[in-house]
């Protein structure tokens, strides 16, 4: 839905599951919060690690996401500004 906030004053993307690429490489995969003087705060993330993941391509482990759900790695984490990269809603990588 074009325009629709999920919860009315919060931003756009607010409670939405969303990919975040991170400029280090990393892609952080959980739900949205809010963006602040610290970063972009999201919840029940998990975060993809290309040099830590390395018999795990990405398209794999998306691919196991979008079947069987998040893993969660943390709870609550904060990305760095300068660390995020794009922003997309998971739901754009179904096919």
């Amino acid at each position: 839905m074009s325009g629709h906030v999920f919860h009315p004053g919060h931003e756009a993307l607010h409670g939405i599951t969303v990919v975040v690429d991170g400029v280090s490489g990393r892609r952080y995969v959980g739900r949205y919060h809010e963006v602040g003087a610290r970063g972009l705060l999201m919840h029940d993330v998990a975060v993809f690690d290309p040099a830590a993941d390395q018999a795990l391509p990405w398209e794999t482990y998306l691919a196991k996401t979008l079947k069987f759900g998040i893993r969660d790695a943390q709870k609550a984490i904060t990305i760095p500004s300068d660390e995020v990269g794009g922003i997309r809603p998971l739901l754009e990588f179904e096919s």
